[in-house]
């Protein structure tokens, strides 16, 4: 079993593990893992410390699959106070996600309270006991997930404390933006409004404002899912962590019906 998300192959390429796999499809990543790996390479681009990310949105092209991708990343808009940053990932040549995030600098102004609602107590440890019928593991076994409001395995908002069990990339402590990325994209799987046995919830990108970094390892998702006539829906989420808000976060949704089983011959 591998002991993190991706595993380095050297000039940009990178192994994704088992630990990737997406609720829906075993040869499709989750897409929060590569948000975050995403995140992590515009992170290095001139890295400078008097600067945060406060927007992130990575466009998912196709399926990003369990296996050998490539990342890049570049500053599309120096600057001394903003900066544009972009990165991309590819598969075999072709691009499968894009992000782009704005990096701000820190500056010496009066914070003030957060007017986002505060996020409910983290629960003690309960035992996994596996994904629920129709979803694929693989990034669920790798979060320590524990439902504070809401099951998911019933319809409805719900609210989710996750801590990654295993870091992005070997020997790296995640960053507080990856940390906060690798939990935003299960908005919708966290505010389920649809049958999983017939229907599929993707989304086609997920964008992330931080008006703060988090501190720790866990993550709260506080998360509601609109679904209208056409199959189109959104899921927004509410971000925190112990000390509060955040940020926001939201994923534009494809609802598809899922492809009829054919019966086996006995």
């Amino acid at each position: 079993m591998a002991d993190s998300f991706y595993v380095p192959l050297g000039d940009d390429r990178w192994q994704a593990t088992v630990h990737t796999t997406g609720p829906w499809d075993p040869r499709a990543q989750h897409g929060g893992p590569p948000s975050a790996l995403l995140s992590r390479a515009m992170e290095r681009v001139h890295p400078r410390d008097d600067m945060m990310i406060t927007r992130f949105t990575c466009e998912i092209l196709r399926p990003i699959p369990v296996g050998e991708i490539t990342v890049t990343a570049r500053r599309a808009r120096p600057g001394l106070s903003v900066e544009l940053l972009e990165a991309t990932m590819s598969s075999r040549g072709h691009e499968v996600a894009r992000a782009t995030a704005w990096r701000v600098q820190r500056t010496e102004a009066v914070p003030t309270a957060s007017r986002l609602a505060a996020p409910p107590p983290l629960p003690g440890k309960a035992e996994f006991a596996g994904p629920p019928p129709g979803w694929v593991d693989g990034y669920m076994s790798a979060i320590d997930i524990r439902a504070a409001r809401g099951s998911l395995t019933a319809p409805g908002p719900g609210a989710f404390w996750g801590k990654m069990l295993y870091p992005l990339v070997p020997d790296e402590e995640p960053s507080p933006v990856s940390r906060s990325l690798v939990i935003a994209d299960s908005g919708n799987g966290a505010s389920l409004e649809i049958d999983v046995a017939r229907w599929f919830s993707l989304n086609t990108e997920l964008t992330v404002h931080l008006h703060r970094e988090p501190v720790g390892e866990w993550i709260c998702l506080d998360a509601q899912t609109t679904v209208s006539h056409g199959g189109t829906g959104i899921a927004t989420s509410v971000l925190s962590d112990l000390d509060g808000p955040i940020g926001v976060g939201a994923q534009s949704l494809l609802i598809a019906p899922r492809p009829a089983r054919v019966p086996q011959p006995a």
